[in-house]
């Protein structure tokens, strides 16, 4: 996986993450190619605020200088509340998990997960969950997550394996 590398987001990239993020749901067959732009318009100044006080964390994947993949947690303190029961303390969500069609397939998204969860380890992060499309189920599992009937769990997030 040579000439990739990894780096935080800042703020002034929540354009990039919108973006992404709109075209992960295009991708799924979850929003039309006309409704991309509007998306991006009304995710970018959400993301930016929650970046700005430190409620969202993102990382980007960079081939030759260009932002190729990214992905991210949204961060809260949880209360355990039915039916769901999630764990008291800090939990994380991982989303906006995209990478550019030409460079799938090539352990890019597994780059980013693992980004992620070193850092909610380092962050004593205690419950980790996502929402898995079809493509992307097979690596969640491999990184322990397991399926419920929301989302994707990882209780105590694991050291760092490949």
């Amino acid at each position: 996986m040579s000439a990739y590398t990894v780096r935080r987001a800042d703020v002034g990239e929540a354009a990039i993450i919108a973006t992404h993020r709109a075209l992960m749901f295009r991708d799924m067959g979850q929003l039309a190619d006309t409704d991309v732009p509007s998306s991006e318009t009304a995710m970018t100044p959400w993301l930016a605020e929650r970046m700005a006080r430190g409620e969202y964390v993102g990382w980007f994947v960079e081939h030759d200088g260009r932002v190729v993949a990214g992905g991210g947690v949204l961060l809260r303190d949880q209360w355990s509340m039915p039916p769901h029961m999630l764990a008291p303390g800090r939990n994380a969500h991982v989303g906006n998990v995209y990478t550019e069609s030409a460079h799938r397939r090539r352990g890019v998204a597994r780059l980013i997960m693992r980004t992620i969860l070193d850092w909610c380890t380092a962050n004593a992060i205690n419950l980790v969950t996502l929402s898995a499309s079809p493509d992307g189920r097979s690596l969640y599992e491999q990184l322990g997550f397991t399926p419920d009937t929301i989302a994707m769990r990882l209780f105590g997030v694991p050291s760092r394996r490949e």
